[in-house]
Protein backbone atom coordinates (compact mmCIF):
# COMPACT_ATOMS: atom_id res chain seq x y z
CA UNK A 1 0.00 0.00 0.00
CA UNK A 2 1.48 3.08 -0.68
CA UNK A 3 0.88 6.31 0.69
CA UNK A 4 -1.41 7.53 -2.11
CA UNK A 5 -3.75 4.55 -1.51
CA UNK A 6 -3.61 5.27 2.19
CA UNK A 7 -5.10 8.79 1.83
CA UNK A 8 -7.46 7.70 -0.68
CA UNK A 9 -8.31 5.15 1.74
CA UNK A 10 -8.49 7.07 5.07
CA UNK A 11 -10.53 10.26 2.72
CA UNK A 12 -13.25 7.37 1.95
CA UNK A 13 -14.45 6.85 5.71
CA UNK A 14 -17.19 9.01 6.46
CA UNK A 15 -16.42 12.79 7.59
CA UNK A 16 -12.85 12.28 7.54
CA UNK A 17 -11.12 16.13 6.68
CA UNK A 18 -6.90 16.02 5.78
CA UNK A 19 -4.93 18.64 7.10
CA UNK A 20 -1.23 19.63 7.56
CA UNK A 21 -1.15 21.51 11.12
CA UNK A 22 2.36 20.37 11.65
CA UNK A 23 4.18 21.25 8.60
CA UNK A 24 3.78 20.22 4.91
CA UNK A 25 5.32 16.90 5.53
CA UNK A 26 2.63 16.01 7.55
CA UNK A 27 -0.60 14.99 6.33
CA UNK A 28 -2.90 14.52 9.52
CA UNK A 29 -6.45 12.37 9.35
CA UNK A 30 -9.58 13.58 11.25
CA UNK A 31 -13.07 12.92 11.94
CA UNK A 32 -14.93 15.73 13.97
CA UNK A 33 -11.56 17.22 14.14
CA UNK A 34 -10.22 13.96 16.43
CA UNK A 35 -6.76 13.14 14.97
CA UNK A 36 -7.03 9.58 13.80
CA UNK A 37 -4.08 8.76 11.57
CA UNK A 38 -0.47 10.77 11.02
CA UNK A 39 1.15 10.27 7.21
CA UNK A 40 5.07 11.20 7.21
CA UNK A 41 5.03 12.56 3.61
CA UNK A 42 9.15 12.41 3.98
CA UNK A 43 10.13 8.91 6.09
CA UNK A 44 12.11 6.31 3.84
CA UNK A 45 10.67 3.76 4.17
CA UNK A 46 6.68 5.57 4.97
CA UNK A 47 5.50 5.53 8.35
CA UNK A 48 1.59 5.88 9.34
CA UNK A 49 0.87 6.79 13.04
CA UNK A 50 -2.56 5.24 14.02
CA UNK A 51 -4.70 5.09 17.51
CA UNK A 52 -4.80 1.52 18.77
CA UNK A 53 -6.17 -0.35 22.11
CA UNK A 54 -3.19 -0.23 24.38
CA UNK A 55 -3.59 -4.55 24.68
CA UNK A 56 -3.79 -4.80 21.14
CA UNK A 57 -0.59 -2.24 20.65
CA UNK A 58 1.57 -4.42 22.98
CA UNK A 59 0.11 -7.79 20.73
CA UNK A 60 0.86 -6.29 17.16
CA UNK A 61 4.44 -5.12 18.37
CA UNK A 62 5.58 -7.93 19.29
CA UNK A 63 4.19 -9.66 16.02
CA UNK A 64 5.55 -7.41 13.79
CA UNK A 65 8.62 -5.69 13.78
CA UNK A 66 7.49 -2.67 11.10
CA UNK A 67 5.01 -1.88 14.29
CA UNK A 68 6.91 0.49 16.94
CA UNK A 69 5.67 2.42 19.41
CA UNK A 70 4.39 5.63 18.23
CA UNK A 71 6.72 8.44 17.12
CA UNK A 72 5.87 11.68 18.66
CA UNK A 73 2.49 10.41 20.46
CA UNK A 74 1.33 9.17 23.39
CA UNK A 75 3.13 5.21 23.02
CA UNK A 76 0.20 3.32 24.92
CA UNK A 77 -2.35 4.40 22.41
CA UNK A 78 -0.44 5.19 19.35
CA UNK A 79 1.56 3.03 16.89
CA UNK A 80 4.04 3.76 14.12
CA UNK A 81 3.37 1.07 11.40
CA UNK A 82 6.58 1.32 8.67
CA UNK A 83 3.65 0.55 5.65
CA UNK A 84 6.56 -1.77 3.57
CA UNK A 85 6.65 -4.51 6.46
CA UNK A 86 2.54 -4.79 7.00
CA UNK A 87 0.25 -6.52 4.64
CA UNK A 88 -2.39 -4.51 2.60
CA UNK A 89 -5.20 -5.96 4.26
CA UNK A 90 -3.86 -5.75 8.01
CA UNK A 91 -3.00 -2.15 7.51
CA UNK A 92 -6.70 -1.18 5.94
CA UNK A 93 -7.83 -3.35 9.27
CA UNK A 94 -5.50 -1.03 12.06
CA UNK A 95 -7.02 2.28 9.77
CA UNK A 96 -10.44 1.42 10.58
CA UNK A 97 -9.47 0.28 14.20
CA UNK A 98 -7.86 3.73 14.67
CA UNK A 99 -11.25 5.13 12.57
CA UNK A 100 -13.89 3.67 14.84
CA UNK A 101 -12.02 4.05 17.96
CA UNK A 102 -12.11 7.71 17.43
CA UNK A 103 -15.48 7.83 16.51
CA UNK A 104 -16.56 5.58 19.87
CA UNK A 105 -14.81 8.24 21.91
CA UNK A 106 -16.80 11.32 20.50
CA UNK A 107 -19.84 12.55 22.76
CA UNK A 108 -23.29 10.74 21.69
CA UNK A 109 -24.72 14.25 19.88
CA UNK A 110 -21.69 14.42 17.75
CA UNK A 111 -21.87 11.11 16.86
CA UNK A 112 -25.64 11.91 16.07
CA UNK A 113 -25.15 14.74 14.34
CA UNK A 114 -22.61 12.91 11.88
CA UNK A 115 -24.72 9.87 11.67
CA UNK A 116 -21.84 7.59 12.98
CA UNK A 117 -23.01 4.53 15.11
Amino acid sequence: MTLSDIRDFCLALPHTTESTPFGPDVLVFKVADKLFALASLTDVPPRLNLKCDPDRALDLRDQFDAIQPGYHMNKRHWNTIHIEGIPTALLRELILHSYHLVTASLPRRTRDALGLL
